[in-house]
């Protein structure tokens, strides 16, 4: 089944700002919460829809992607996956909820009580992204591949296990949330009591304090370290191209939710093919004798080298078209094609005896290209640019 354009979910144009996109994904995620349709699995859907949507129409790199080459540019995952706004869950969508409802949940306000939030109120901390360039060859961004990666970056500290504290009895419950990570506050207004969640102050949203940190990461629970990652470069990738690998990114401390990878692809230029597009171009040369006599010839291509028959009498200028042997789209059997620009080549010196031979064929009539009146025959013109 093939997915709703993101647009179309929120209900705003694609050139909606930042500002829409919020108010209009506030508006669905307050219509569809779980806890105001219990037991609708289809208004369950319509709320992981939207909160999918704005996960990626919210971030600036993922929606020019987006915009660019639509759900294909988050199609194919690294690990077997998602690029980006895939596999969400629970804990993921009510993630995003302090951005656009304040404080360390929001929902609690309006429908008393968050009862989907599996962090019970807590708030989790979010690694950043991470952003690296992987160069890739013609041929590995003709046929996809796999490349291992060593990633500098947050890792979890393995004397903690990502805790932060020095063992489990620093652990010590929040004092001013009573562990619930967030503070209540009830307001009397003309309107009557209103009632407004916020993150708890003393612990920073995570119901609990350290009273012992871990002395190699001193309470973050993360450390620098390199990470080797496997990665699943599609096939029709293209330069600048952006691919984003969820969760591989900078660890958040104390076991919050990692940032995400964003890979930049490179193009390695080949030595005798150039790309435009899913077509490869390549520039054969040829001398006069071969494009009048015809012959075959052996020219590279992606997949190795190709025989191709010159007919008698080809042109210079001349296009052949190699069907197929050009570069696949991305997420697509469709494949482009390989062009041949024929080339003919003139040698710039002579022998005394090469120059008596073209000049014995110079009135050949079939070495005159019908010119008109006034006009030079092909020997002609050579005879002027040899001499």
């Amino acid at each position: 089944m093939s997915k709703r354009d993101y647009y179309d979910i929120l209900g705003v144009s694609k050139g909606a700002d930042a500002d829409e996109i919020k108010k209009a994904y506030r508006k669905m995620a307050i219509k569809y919460h779980p806890d105001k349709n219990e037991g609708d699995k289809q208004a369950e859907e319509k709320f992981k829809e939207a909160a999918e949507a704005y996960e990626v129409l919210s971030n600036p790199e993922k929606r020019q992607r987006y915009n660019q080459f639509g759900h294909a540019a988050n199609a194919q995952s690294a690990n077997g996956g998602g690029y980006g706004g895939q596999g969400m869950n629970m804990e993921d969508i009510f993630s995003q909820f302090g951005d656009i409802f304040g404080g360390g949940g929001g929902f609690e306000g309006f429908f008393g009580g968050g009862g989907g939030r599996q962090s019970g109120g807590r708030r989790v901390a979010r690694g950043s992204n991470l952003r690296i360039k992987v160069r890739l060859t013609l041929e590995e961004i003709a046929n996809g591949t796999e490349k291992k990666i060593k990633v500098n970056k947050q890792i979890i500290c393995k004397t903690c296990d990502g805790t932060g504290a020095k063992d489990q009895s620093s652990f010590q419950t929040c004092k001013t949330c009573g562990g619930q990570g967030a503070v209540r506050r009830v307001t009397n207004t003309i309107l009557g009591q209103m009632q407004t969640t916020s993150t708890c102050p003393t612990c920073n949203g995570e119901g609990s304090v350290i009273t012992s940190k871990c002395s190699v990461c001193h309470g973050d629970g993360v450390v620098r370290g390199e990470e080797t990652i496997s990665l699943n470069v599609p096939a029709g990738v293209s330069e600048g191209m952006q691919l984003s690998m969820s969760g591989k990114g900078n660890s958040a401390p104390r076991g919050g939710v990692p940032g995400d990878l964003i890979i930049l692809i490179e193009e390695i230029p080949h030595e005798t093919l150039k790309r435009d597009g899913n077509n490869v171009i390549y520039d054969l040369h040829i001398t006069f004798i071969d494009a009048a006599l015809g012959t075959s010839i052996e020219v590279p291509t992606i997949d190795g080298k190709a025989k191709i028959k010159i007919d008698p009498g080809t042109q210079g200028g001349k296009i052949l078209r190699l069907k197929g042997k050009g570069v696949p789209e991305v997420n697509s059997y469709h494949r482009g094609d390989q062009l041949i620009h024929i080339n003919i080549w003139t040698p710039k010196a002579l022998s005394n005896e090469e120059r008596a031979l073209l000049e014995k064929l110079q009135n050949s009539p079939n070495f005159k290209p019908n010119p008109g009146k006034n006009e030079k025959s092909f020997f002609e013109r050579m005879k002027e640019y040899f001499e």
